[in-house]
C-alpha cells in the first residue's frame, strides 16, 4: 500500500512526499481509512509506531473539506498528557498541513499563559492541548470547544499514570455530543476501557505491536 491508495489530498501527499514517507506505517494503513470515512477508533500502538500521522493526516483532510474563511471555531482537538508530546505533535500538524490553509496551535502549562491566549484569539482549527491547561482557559472563557467535530484523546493509559483521568473526564463533559472520537493508547487498563466505551460509538479497533 502506498500513501496514494489511502486517497489523501494532493497538499496532502505532497507534503507527506517532503518528509521521505514512501508507503504508510501499520497504524496509519489500518487507521486512516476508518478516520477519513469518520467512524471512532481505538489505536493501542506505541509511541513510535506513526499514530499521530494517522490522525494527523485524515483530520486534516476532513477538516479541510469546509475550511473557514473568516472566523474560525476549533473543530479538532488533540488532548495529550504532556507538554513535549504536546509539541511534537502541533509540529506534525504543521508537517503535515503545510500546504493547506489550516491552522493550528498548542497549549500547555507551565508556562504564561498569554501567548497562547493570543493564537487562540487569532482563531484556530486544530487545538493540541494537555488537561490542566485547557480547562484553566476554558474557565476563563478563552476556549470555547462547542465546535468540536474530532476529539482525540493521545496516550489515555499516560494520561491515568500521571493522575490525570479528572482532568480528562472534565474536557470531555465540554464538548459536544455529536463528534467523532478516536482514543490512542500503548496498553488497556480497566479505567481507559470502561472510559472508552462511554465516549466512543461503535469504534473500529486498530492494535500495532
Amino acid at each position: 500500500m502506498t500513501f496514494q491508495d489511502l486517497q489523501l489530498l494532493p497538499q496532502l501527499l505532497r507534503a507527506v512526499d517532503d518528509m521521505g514517507y514512501e508507503v504508510p506505517s501499520p497504524i496509519q494503513a489500518q487507521a486512516i481509512p476508518p478516520v477519513l470515512a469518520g467512524r471512532d477508533l481505538i489505536g493501542c500502538a506505541r509511541t513510535g509506531t506513526g499514530k499521530t500521522a494517522a490522525f494527523a493526516i485524515p483530520i486534516l483532510q476532513r477538516l479541510s473539506r469546509r475550511a473557514a474563511k473568516t472566523h474560525r471555531p476549533i473543530r479538532a482537538l488533540v488532548l495529550t498528557p504532556t507538554r513535549e508530546l504536546a509539541l511534537q505533535i502541533k509540529e506534525n500538524f504543521d508537517l503535515y498541513g503545510k500546504y493547506l490553509p489550516l491552522r493550528n496551535t498548542v497549549i500547555f502549562g507551565g508556562v504564561g499563559q498569554g501567548p497562547q491566549v493570543e493564537a487562540l484569539e487569532r482563531g484556530v482549527d486544530v487545538l493540541v492541548a494537555t488537561p490542566g491547561r485547557l480547562n484553566d482557559l476554558c474557565s476563563q472563557g478563552h476556549i470555547d470547544l462547542a465546535g468540536i467535530e474530532t476529539f482525540v484523546l493521545d496516550e489515555a493509559d499516560r494520561m491515568l499514570d500521571m493522575g490525570f483521568i479528572h482532568d480528562v473526564k472534565k474536557v470531555i463533559a465540554r464538548l459536544p455530543k455529536r463528534r467523532q472520537t478516536l482514543l490512542f493508547s500503548a496498553t488497556m487498563p480497566q479505567e481507559i476501557a470502561e472510559l472508552s466505551k462511554t465516549i466512543l460509538t461503535n469504534p473500529v479497533r486498530v492494535e500495532v505491536t
